[in-house]
């Protein structure tokens, strides 16, 4: 098959990690694959040297921006339509909220034009752009785009089944056209124990003790990502735990912001910040602590959790969007949105019970394998992909 991909930007996150993975596998599976992307700006870093010198095409579209901007959003759409008439791709798969968009319309109106039912148009829902912590109206306006966008789709591949709910909840698509892919980790990274050597090196870097529970949270410093719930948290409990340390893994616009919370605060040496690491850290950033906290408002599925399960460390995590496919009683702790004393509760008893995380760490390491490997993903996108064509062919 021809297949075209198109994301946003390729910035360091889940949904770009995701595409990656999907275009490699499917390159490697014999698909003439072009990635479309837009320019990583921004302080979140970028992919792109992962994306080159693959066996699948990458393509960078200047004008293609995150924010809604008529100046870059029509030439953005006019240039994706025109790479589209140029390489008639079988499949569109797109990403993102802009470039769904965009990239949808564009391949829509192409069937007109090319008289037949190609390209299928699909489109992977890795949160949705509207959510409760935005303003009404603007919440509004996206889901409206979102339903006209959904009548020129052919299928959705949802990373988890909430973002299927909640986007047939708001009225997008039909049930019908929804398919669950997790969203696909190399596992390899997560499952290799790092030596022993390393992790103290890591630490070390830190100011960790060898001796400190470490309760990691990997995201970008940013609204909606939940570092203020984490920090009251660690200002309750680090009373009471003094050899608990929170390491903070990311960067992003607030960095600043938090950096001071912190020191104002004087737990400086109970909260650590890493900065931005590149992908092939993360794994040494989860081995080297013992407890994922993950306090994100708003999150299709993230994949920090089996990231951090792959690595049999338990998961904290609020009871967002698909959090609770993966965390439960057997593989960690979910708890209420925005609770700070059930968030302090669940740190507390991981933090004093380290046979509890070892077990809790080692059912979730095994709940996560299958269901996270990158060929499992890929199978159902491509099993989507053929159906699709069938359909076109009858």
């Amino acid at each position: 098959m021809k297949i075209i991909h198109i994301i946003t930007r390729l910035i360091l996150g889940g949904a770009q990690e995701n595409t990656l993975i999907t275009c490699r596998l499917l390159a490697d599976r014999g698909h003439d694959v072009t990635l479309i992307t837009g320019p990583a700006l921004g302080p979140e870093g970028d992919l792109y040297d992962q994306a080159r010198n693959q066996k699948f095409k990458l393509t960078i579209v200047n004008s293609l921006r995150r924010q809604i901007n008529p100046f870059y959003d029509v030439p953005a759409y006019f240039q994706i339509k025109r790479l589209l008439n140029e390489l008639k791709p079988d499949i569109v798969h797109t990403h993102s909220a802009k470039a769904g968009i965009l990239a949808r319309f564009a391949g829509h109106a192409l069937k007109d034009k090319w008289a037949s039912n190609r390209p299928a148009m699909i489109h992977t829902i890795h949160g949705l752009a509207f959510h409760p912590y935005q303003n009404q109206l603007l919440n509004k306006f996206y889901i409206a785009i979102e339903k006209a966008a959904a009548k020129r789709t052919d299928a959705f591949i949802s990373v988890a089944d909430a973002m299927t709910n909640q986007a047939l909840a708001a009225g997008v698509g039909r049930p019908d056209q929804y398919t669950t892919a997790y969203s696909a980790i190399e596992e390899d990274d997560f499952l290799t124990p790092i030596p022993k050597n390393k992790l103290s090196e890591f630490r070390n870097q830190y100011q960790i003790p060898t001796d400190a529970v470490v309760l990691v949270t990997i995201a970008r410093l940013f609204m909606l990502k939940g570092h203020d719930f984490i920090i009251e948290s660690a200002k309750q409990v680090s009373k009471k735990f003094d050899k608990a340390v929170w390491l903070f893994v990311g960067n992003g616009k607030l960095a600043d912001h938090y950096k001071n919370q912190v020191r104002d605060l004087g737990l400086s040496p109970k909260i650590k910040f890493t900065a931005l690491l590149p992908p092939d850290q993360i794994p040494l950033a989860i081995q080297a602590s013992d407890i994922l906290v993950h306090c994100s408002l708003r999150e299709g599925l993230a994949r920090t959790l089996p990231q951090a399960m792959l690595c049999a460390k338990p998961a904290v995590s609020f009871d967002v969007d698909g959090a609770r496919e993966v965390v439960n009683q057997n593989t960690g702790r979910l708890i209420e949105p925005k609770n700070v004393t059930q968030l302090s509760k669940a740190c507390a008893e991981l933090i004093e019970n380290p046979q509890l995380r070892q077990s809790l760490g080692r059912a979730a390491q095994e709940s996560v394998k299958q269901k996270f490997a990158p060929d499992t993903m890929v199978n159902t996108i491509e099993a989507v992909y053929k159906k699709l064509l069938e359909d076109y062919s009858l």
